[in-house]
């Protein structure tokens, strides 16, 4: 989690602070909630609880009512303190936080006796931190839709600044994992260069593993091949769009993704003539991924071209002859895991 400028985290909050988020297996997983560092605060006494969803503005927790809490809660006027704690990757110690919030209700919890769902409104504006860790998410969450179509060529630079760990990795197509090579990558989909016979290949679902680092995730992303173009000059080799599965694409992949997109649009619009974002052409605006036409693979390079040229046209969409020479009928499942790993 990089540090955020307080235009930034202003940006967050005024745009979602009414938002709630609720806190899934998946979002606890991203955020790095420590669900048994989370508590209440009452008359000077602690409480477990557990939080349901929040937003900048409050929050919603479960706690047991027949621990003594409601008595507690009474007598504090409803005004008791929530305890946050989240595990960030790049912070060395859990970022702890109290808010003080009142209490504004509560109604049983799963139709429990003992155990209640309470509301409660934050009395002080959310702490940059947890502005900071939420909005990353809904942020992501909003571009995935709106920059979906937006595809991010992946070379030397954009690997290192996505810390992609390897543009060679393995796609899984009915649950065998194959060798290939990663060309582009988008919120809704990625272009592979595999081996392959493109007509057995097309509309059938395939899951992309695609590995990151600094932290060390690795994201199985579903979805199905839609279309597909000949690798001039590799008659054994073929480019395959996937489309992803919308619905499961993973929280922590669209973070990585708009993560960089961010730090593309503020900071390095003018690096280069390379710009590895791009976008459809005008054309096909307003047409889904499966119709819209993408610029065509460029024509292998003349055989007389020197090392170089060759080079420079595996920086773009043609693989190295390394890069060739790797997608071969030798690499087994096993070795098209392990390279990726």
């Amino acid at each position: 989690m990089g540090i955020l400028t307080s235009q930034k985290i202003s940006e967050f909050y005024g745009r979602f602070k009414e938002i709630n988020v609720t806190y899934s297996k998946e979002i606890i997983q991203v955020t790095g909630l420590i669900a048994n560092q989370v508590y209440l605060k009452c008359v000077g006494d602690f409480w477990p609880c557990v939080i349901y969803s929040s937003s900048f503005l409050g929050a919603k927790i479960v706690a047991n009512i027949k621990s003594g809490f409601l008595q507690k809660l009474e007598r504090a006027n409803n005004m008791v303190s929530l305890r946050f704690c989240f595990k960030v990757a790049d912070k060395g110690n859990p970022v702890t936080f109290f808010i003080n919030t009142k209490s504004t209700g509560y109604t049983s919890y799963g139709g429990s006796e003992d155990v209640a769902l309470f509301n409660l409104v934050f009395t002080q504006r959310a702490p940059d931190d947890l502005i900071e860790i939420m909005g990353r998410i809904l942020d992501a969450n909003v571009n995935s839709t709106k920059r979906k179509e937006e595809r991010i060529a992946i070379n030397a630079e954009t690997m290192r600044k996505l810390n992609i760990v390897s543009k060679e990795g393995a796609v899984f197509i009915q649950g065998v994992p194959r060798h290939c090579i990663l060309r582009d990558i988008s919120f809704s989909g990625a272009k592979i260069i595999m081996m392959g016979v493109a007509k057995f290949l097309v509309n059938k679902d395939a899951a992309l593993r695609v590995d990151f680092e600094d932290p060390r995730e690795v994201f199985l992303v579903r979805g199905k091949f839609i279309r597909y173009e000949a690798v001039e000059g590799r008659k054994e080799l073929v480019a395959l769009a996937i489309m992803f599965e919308e619905t499961m694409v993973p929280m922590g992949y669209k973070i990585r993704i708009n993560d960089y997109i961010t730090q593309i649009r503020t900071g390095d619009k003018g690096a280069g003539s390379d710009q590895p974002l791009k976008k459809p052409g005008a054309a096909s605006q307003n047409k889904t991924m499966e119709t819209a036409p993408e610029n065509p693979l460029p024509a292998a390079p003349p055989k007389a071209a020197p090392p170089t040229a060759a080079r420079k046209a595996s920086e773009t969409s043609w693989p190295s002859p390394d890069e060739a020479a790797g997608i071969t009928a030798e690499n087994s499942p096993s070795q098209a895991v392990s390279t990726s790993a």
